[in-house]
C-alpha cells in the first residue's frame, strides 16, 4: 500500500507535490456511475411510489412510461460501466485495482485502518496521506459501493427480465435470483434496501471527501476531475 506521510523531510516546507492517480476511464467511469446512479434513485422512487393518474385517455400521457425507459436505461449504463471498470482493474495502473483488491492479510494494512478509524473519529491529530484510497475508504468501496452495485445490478435485471419475460436475456441471465431470493415481492423489497444503502453511503462518501481536502492536506474532489493528487506539506 502506497503511503505518502513522508513526503517532505522539513515538517514546516509548504511544498506542493502532485502524483498521477486516476487514469481517465477510472474518472469517466466514476462521474458516469454516479449520474445513473442518482437517475436510477429519482426513478426508483417515482416507480415505487408512483406519481396521481392524470386524466384522459391512456395512450395520451406516457409519463409513467418515460420513468422506466430512464431507470431501465440508466441499468444499463451502470451494468456496462461496471463491467468495463472491472476490465480496467486488470489492464490499468495500481491504484485502479484498489476497488476490487482489498489486502486483509496485511497487518500493515488493519494498522493504518485503526488510524483512520481514530482521524475520522477525531482521536488522531495527523492524518496518513495516500495515493489511492485510504484503508478505510478502500473497504468501503470494495464491500459497501461495489457489493451493492452488483447485488442492485443483479436484482434489478431479475425484476426486467420477470417483465421481458421467459427466454428473454435478462431472464435467462438474471432469472435465478428471483426464487434465491424467495419471490418478486422480496426482490422488490431487497432492491428498494439496497437503494437506501446506496443513499446512506453517498452521503458518507462526500462528507468524508469533502473534510479530507479541508483537513488533511492533500486534493481528493479535484483529484477525481483532473487524475491528480496533490499533497500540501
Amino acid at each position: 500500500m502506497l503511503q505518502y506521510n513522508e513526503l517532505s523531510a522539513d515538517p514546516n516546507a509548504q511544498t506542493l507535490k502532485s502524483i498521477y492517480v486516476y487514469e481517465a476511464p477510472v474518472r469517466l467511469w466514476h462521474w458516469v456511475q454516479a449520474v445513473a446512479m442518482v437517475v436510477l434513485v429519482a426513478t426508483g422512487f417515482l416507480i415505487s411510489y408512483p406519481p396521481p393518474s392524470v386524466g384522459g385517455e391512456a395512450s395520451d400521457s406516457f409519463l409513467f412510461g418515460y420513468i422506466r425507459f430512464a431507470h431501465f436505461t440508466a441499468g444499463y449504463v451502470l451494468a456496462i460501466v461496471t463491467v468495463l471498470r472491472i476490465y480496467w482493474a486488470f489492464v490499468g495502473n495500481d491504484y485502479a485495482k484498489q476497488l476490487f483488491v482489498v489486502p486483509l492479510w496485511s497487518r500493515q494494512y488493519w494498522r493504518e485502518m485503526w488510524h483512520e478509524i481514530r482521524w475520522y473519529s477525531f482521536a488522531a491529530d495527523k492524518p496518513l496521506k495516500y495515493g489511492g484510497h485510504n484503508p478505510l475508504a478502500q473497504f468501503f468501496m470494495c464491500f459497501v459501493l461495489m457489493v451493492t452495485t452488483f447485488f442492485m445490478i443483479a436484482t434489478g435485471f431479475a425484476l426486467y427480465g420477470e417483465g421481458t419475460g421467459e427466454g428473454s436475456w435478462a431472464n435467462v441471465a438474471f432469472g435465478w435470483v428471483i426464487p434465491l431470493l424467495g419471490d418478486s415481492q422480496a426482490v422488490h423489497t431487497w432492491h428498494h434496501l439496497g437503494t437506501w444503502v446506496v443513499i446512506t453511503f453517498t452521503m458518507i462518501h462526500l462528507y468524508a471527501a469533502i473534510r479530507e481536502d479541508i483537513t488533511s492536506r492533500q486534493s481528493i474532489m479535484s483529484t477525481m476531475v483532473s487524475g491528480y493528487r496533490t499533497f500540501k506539506d
